[in-house]
């Protein structure tokens, strides 16, 4: 079963954007590629991930 995990960009770099875990706040960033996020993320744009696919909140 996955479990839903709740994110915030923290910064966007070209293709990649770097998300920081909500209920983990001092692990490191994730590096995800912006094909795999919604379009329309900004910095600061709040996501969710469940069921292997980000979506904004």
């Amino acid at each position: 079963m996955f479990e839903r995990i709740e994110y915030i960009v923290e910064r966007i770099d070209g293709d990649y954007a770097y998300l920081k875990n909500v209920a983990e706040p001092d692990m490191e960033l994730k590096c995800v590629a912006r094909a795999l996020l919604p379009d329309e993320i900004a910095e600061g744009s709040k996501l969710a991930y469940e069921m292997l696919q980000y979506s904004v909140i």
